[in-house]
């Protein structure tokens, strides 16, 4: 996989996880029963968090992206 095409998948997903949080937010102001849209989003969010973090350290393992220190 290229590089730049693995980061271009990371900025996606990481948007998809702000969507997911947006989503939460909208269904909990918005809902006023007990309809469950909430805590799914707020699952799916939890899943793909933990898919974005997987993503990053396999990018990390395979020299794809280099982490650094802060100004380093």
């Amino acid at each position: 996989m290229n590089a730049t095409l693995f980061k271009v998948v990371l900025v996606l997903l990481f948007l998809v996880v702000l969507y997911n949080l947006g989503q939460a937010l909208y269904f909990m102001m918005t809902d006023r029963g007990s309809t469950g849209r909430t805590a799914w989003a707020l699952t799916r969010r939890i899943g793909l968090s933990l898919l974005l973090i997987a993503l990053i350290l396999l990018g990390i393992w395979m020299g794809w992206i280099h982490p650094h220190g802060v100004g380093g």
